[in-house]
């Protein structure tokens, strides 16, 4: 049975536009269109889409505004567009913070190097979404009146899987039981790394807002995004956590207690010695299909710190991070990986956990909980 999509623009020509390219696609069917938000709500309920695409501004309701209201009256994954502006980037992590999983840019020719691949890029970001619907449609079992209960269960790989929650059965309550401890392993750290996609926004904003502005290390983080909002992105990452928060720059010394997000559009390496690192932000290469690039960040990190480096690979679609993870396991280093069902896209935190990298699975509303205990903190 092919995706339902509903698209959502004032402007006749977009919708027409996306509704093509969409329906280009076997995989994929537009159902119907709404020229407001106000119209995507009442279209949300009444035609039970799989995934919604979200323009921002529109009249009478605009799209940040109806993703919450969609949110809290009929889940649905909804992709949003906007524009590669400064405030462009503030409204889109706003639609983010709303309860959006993804956005792209609104030209087309912003999303990649040609015209087919933008829309190729387009179908399978869709597709991809629709996925997340039967986790969206179902009730969080977080919200139901059990403590989550983690039970950690060795797989044949070696890792570990930790669960958020136990399964309620429909007619009664299960007792409540207090959630597993984790247990920290005993290894020493001098940086923090991560690398994130499709979801990343949200999951980062969720584990680094948790974090003491006392915590030891420095943080480099590699967040597929276009270069305008990163800026806006680490500035409001910055306002909301007690840890400094930067775009970084060409030079920047690393200190603890401080994250740096790599611009979009370069790459971010490591340079120098532990105890005085620096980083070096460099041009994002022409070949390369990621700028910045999680293998890059990721394998520089494993040449200076070797062992030293407490990483993790959260929600994002594609393979980026599994080279940089594996060269990190190599030098000895720790490797963990955000779980399927909590992940938006379970692709790059997948290609690392199939390949044996990651030593344990995490849901993402206890990763920041295992970092503290890890680190000593807790």
């Amino acid at each position: 049975m092919a995706v339902k999509v509903l698209v959502v623009d004032d402007s006749s020509f977009f919708r027409r536009r996306v509704s093509e390219i969409i329906n280009a696609d076997p995989r994929l069917e537009v159902i119907g269109d709404a020229v407001n938000g106000k119209e995507a709500v009442e279209k949300a309920r009444t035609l039970k889409p799989d995934v919604i695409t979200m323009d921002i501004e529109m009249p009478v309701m605009d799209g940040i505004t109806a993703v919450r209201e969609i949110m809290k009256s009929n889940p649905t994954p909804i992709l949003m567009f906007s524009s590669l502006t400064h405030e462009g980037a503030r409204a889109t992590l706003d639609a983010l913070d709303a309860g959006a999983l993804d956005f792209l840019p609104k030209k087309f020719e912003d999303i990649a190097r040609n015209k087919d691949e933008a829309i190729s890029l387009l179908q399978k970001r869709v597709a991809e979404l629709a996925r997340k619907r039967v986790f969206m449609r179902t009730p969080l079992r977080a919200s139901s009146p059990v403590t989550p209960s983690p039970a950690a269960r060795p797989l044949t790989s070696g890792r570990t899987v930790v669960s958020s929650a136990t399964a309620t059965p429909p007619s009664r309550p299960a007792p409540v039981r207090p959630a597993a401890r984790f247990k920290a392993t005993g290894k020493q750290y001098q940086l923090m790394a991560i690398g994130t996609s499709t979801g990343g926004p949200v999951a980062l904003q969720k584990i680094l807002t948790q974090l003491p502005g006392s915590f030891p290390y420095p943080i480099v983080l590699v967040q597929h995004m276009p270069a305008t909002f990163t800026a806006a992105f680490a500035a409001r990452l910055n306002n909301l956590c007690k840890i400094g928060v930067k775009e970084a720059e060409d030079g920047d010394v690393l200190r603890a207690g401080t994250a740096y997000l790599a611009p979009g559009g370069k790459q971010m390496m490591l340079e120098g010695r532990p105890g005085n690192v620096r980083l070096r932000i460099i041009d994002g290469g022409d070949r390369m299909n990621y700028k910045p690039c999680v293998d890059v960040t990721f394998g520089s990190a494993a040449k200076v710190y070797h062992d030293k480096v407490l990483s993790m690979i959260l929600t994002g679609m594609g393979a980026d991070g599994r080279d940089g993870s594996r060269m990190l396991k190599s030098a000895g280093a720790t490797v963990w990986a955000q779980d399927e069902e909590s992940c938006v896209v379970y692709g790059m935190p997948q290609a690392v956990a199939k390949a044996g990298i990651s030593t344990e699975d995490l849901p993402l509303d206890r990763i920041a909980e295992r970092i503290l205990i890890e680190v000593g903190l807790a």
